[in-house]
């Protein structure tokens, strides 16, 4: 006997990511999200539902952000994200890069939230746990839909990023700049060939993203650069950071931010098994350096005092606008900024 009439089945609902999470535990793994698709990058995409959009954060500038994807197939080895991925029973290791999460309902549920009367449009930081542009946009473009939502509501907005994508929005971006406030803040952590391609495998050339910056502000949009994280080492070499900042000038940026990395969970693990693997002279360095979560203070502050300099050789601010206290802030409350809720 059939309980309940074909007329009210409306097909078959995509998994929240909450039994997503519980799937792959009871699945042992990966090979578990059988719905999973297989695009022409070689990553896995699995399509779910999520309760809410916008999600809550502490002790920040802004109390909320926005992330319609989860894992990045930017597959940055520092990727503090990375160890959120844990949450599904993932590695933080290829599985980060490999394995996206796409809400597809994301949009939907985002127009309710705006439109409830108790939102009184508040700053959302968008993109700050995995990157609203990487390349999967192109296809769902739920990057463009949410800020087209945001525009409509006059919302402001932060948007943080490493897809030089993000120039196909300059009309979105124009619409929410005149109708509330918007800035884009672009990541180019080193112009070095070298440290670039090992530490971010998966992202366009720092050139081009440059480009992008420059394509925004000639367009109106406020726009800038985060150099984060400057990697000990690896892309902390005065010699490269003054490149970098040379051409962050030269980009036209409004500003520049940056921290350096830390290490944490699942991050931390992945990232000294690449160390080890491609820079094992500086193993024993790193596990000094990094004795707990975060570089020393004194350690932070010397590579400040750097950037400092530069900033001021290059004329570039390091910030104009409250706003950018988000990103130019202490790394524990960066941290905090990424938090993620299960929904």
């Amino acid at each position: 006997m059939i309980s309940a009439p074909l007329l009210f089945d409306l097909g078959h609902k995509q998994p929240t990511t909450r039994q997503i999470a519980q799937l792959v535990k009871a699945g042992g793994g990966a090979d578990a999200l059988t719905e999973a698709v297989r695009r022409a990058d070689a990553a896995k995409y699995q399509e779910v539902t999520c309760r809410s959009a916008l999600n809550r954060v502490k002790g920040m500038p802004f109390d909320w952000t926005l992330n319609p994807y989860r894992g990045c197939t930017h597959g940055c080895h520092y990727c503090y994200a990375r160890r959120y991925q844990t949450q599904f029973e993932l590695g933080s290791g290829d599985e980060f890069a490999s394995i996206i999460f796409v809400k597809i309902n994301f949009v939907e549920v985002l127009l309710r939230e705006l439109a409830r009367p108790s939102w009184t449009k508040e700053h959302i930081a968008f993109g700050t746990a995995t990157d609203c542009y990487q390349p999967i946009e192109g296809y769902y473009k739920l990057t463009r839909r949410s800020l087209e939502a945001l525009a409509a509501f006059s919302n402001p907005v932060g948007v943080v990023t490493k897809g030089p994508m993000v120039v196909r929005d300059i009309d979105v971006l124009q619409e929410i700049g005149r109708r509330a406030s918007c800035t884009v803040y672009v990541s180019v952590p080193t112009v070095d060939e070298t440290a670039w391609s090992q530490l971010e495998p998966g992202t366009a050339h720092p050139t081009q993203r440059l480009r992008a910056v420059r394509e925004l502000v000639d367009a109106g949009v406020r726009a800038g650069v985060l150099m984060n994280p400057i990697v000990p080492g690896i892309s902390s070499k005065p010699a490269i950071l003054e490149r970098t900042m040379h051409a962050i000038a030269d980009s036209g940026a409004r500003f520049v931010g940056m921290n350096v990395m830390f290490l944490e969970g699942g991050t931390r693990d992945h990232f000294m098994r690449w160390l080890a693997d491609v820079y094992p002279q500086l193993v024993e360095g790193y596990q000094e350096l990094y004795a707990r979560k975060y570089a020393p203070s004194a350690y932070r502050t010397e590579v400040a005092h750097v950037i400092g300099m530069l900033r001021s050789k290059y004329g570039l601010s390091k910030r104009e606008e409250p706003e950018d206290e988000a990103v130019e802030t202490k790394p524990a409350a960066e941290q905090r900024m990424l938090e993620w809720e299960m929904t």
